[in-house]
């Protein structure tokens, strides 16, 4: 395996750091064996039309191309594997550590612990598995709940805690969904609360088969109420499925849900998610030519492995841990669909990205979690600024 020097950017007038990284190392999510599934059964809802052409990387710039974001200055650094991070009203963000369980209270130039994962068991830090996915209750202002999206021995699950904010701590977790397998790597793990349901991504636990399968709860975005149950009128928690492992949902302006997910070897994609639809893993990856619900934007998998993602400004955000950079694209408008690539080789893996109150990003890089060599201060989390 060569090795090469990956140049960081100057932060907050020191110097560049330096960092060893990894060039030709594996896939975050190794090949899978795939079996062949039979045909999958007939979507309840009816889907919106999906666009008749999938974009596919394009980096070159164009006269109406928005300015480059630029990193303003790092939030925090000496983090275990940033995952999920969540803002708090005032401004600070309740930021997970994949590999600890903690969860830390950050604002510019403090991380303070505020609670540990601790449900049943142990939080499980082999592979990908660990503390992931946050988000707070749409009234996490009168009811201080805070989600999160967590692998324990025998399986993932979603937890909730009260968070006291006159103390700066969490509350003892609750268990709110479980019954989701877990396994070394495809553990998918984003939340998001839509329309005032959690939106939970599962990933297919290394069980292709799963994915297709609408009893299964692994391969799938879920959408569940606030305390688990399959919504009013709903006969099941299974929203989309025939996902391999998604790790970002994001709500754009109109509030449609977005979500980034790892192909296998032959395209990572990001997806536009309507109620219903098989999302054609593990089928298909990439474009399906209509037979499955097709990508909106799609990556060559050494390009990309999209973990984090934030839409904000009328772009989508992901953070790429195997291509090493921040990748936009465009949503709406005469280039949407079009990719570009941001922080090539800056700051190594990215991988949470999250739009701030400000409508700047704050993305976190993933070199400690045994993909990489890390550098000084690793990991960190960047203030972008748009």
């Amino acid at each position: 395996m060569t090795s090469r020097r990956t140049t960081r950017r100057a932060l907050l007038g020191g110097g560049a750091l330096g960092l060893a990284a990894l060039a030709g190392c594996s896939a975050d999510d190794p090949p899978s064996a795939v079996p062949s599934p039979g045909p999958g059964p007939t979507p309840s809802d009816t889907p919106t039309p999906t666009p008749t052409a999938t974009a596919t990387a394009a980096e070159t710039p164009t006269a109406s191309s928005p300015p480059d974001p630029q990193v303003a200055g790092e939030v925090a650094t000496g983090l275990a594997v940033a995952w999920g991070m969540a803002f708090l009203p005032d401004g600070s963000a309740l930021v997970g550590e994949r590999d600890t369980g903690r969860v830390l209270r950050v604002s510019p130039g403090s991380a303070e612990p505020v609670g540990r994962i601790t449900v049943r068991s142990r939080v499980d830090e082999a592979g990908e598995s660990g503390l992931l996915g946050l988000a707070l209750h749409p009234e996490f202002a009168t009811n201080g709940w805070v989600y999160a999206y967590a692998s324990v021995g025998e399986g993932n699950r979603v937890v909730r805690m009260s968070y006291d904010a006159a103390r700066a701590r969490l509350g003892e977790p609750e268990v709110v969904l479980d019954g989701i397998a877990a396994s070394v790597h495809h553990n998918g793990g984003a939340l998001l609360f839509a329309d005032g349901l959690l939106h939970v991504a599962t990933g297919d636990a290394e069980r292709p088969d799963a994915a297709p399968d609408p009893g299964a709860l692994e391969g799938k975005v879920l959408r569940v109420t606030d305390t688990g149950a399959a919504p009013p009128g709903a006969t099941s928690r299974v929203w989309t499925r025939g996902h391999r492992n998604v790790e970002g949902l994001a709500l754009d302006e109109r509030g449609r849900v977005w979500a980034s997910e790892f192909g296998d070897k032959g395209a990572d994609e990001l997806n536009l998610l309507r109620g219903g639809r098989d999302y054609g893993w593990p089928e298909v990856e990439g474009d399906s030519g209509g037979r499955f619900a097709d990508p909106f934007a799609q990556w060559p998998v050494e390009e990309c492995s999209p973990a984090g993602l934030a839409i904000t400004r009328g772009r989508a955000w992901l953070g790429a841990l195997r291509g090493e950079c921040l990748w936009s694209v465009e949503l709406e408008g005469p280039d949407a669909g079009r990719t570009r690539r941001h922080l090539a080789g800056e700051f190594g893996r990215i991988r949470a990205v999250v739009a701030a109150p400000d409508g700047s990003l704050w993305v976190g890089t993933s070199n400690r979690d045994g993909r990489t060599d890390p550098g000084p201060g690793d990991d960190r989390i960047l203030h972008v600024a748009l």
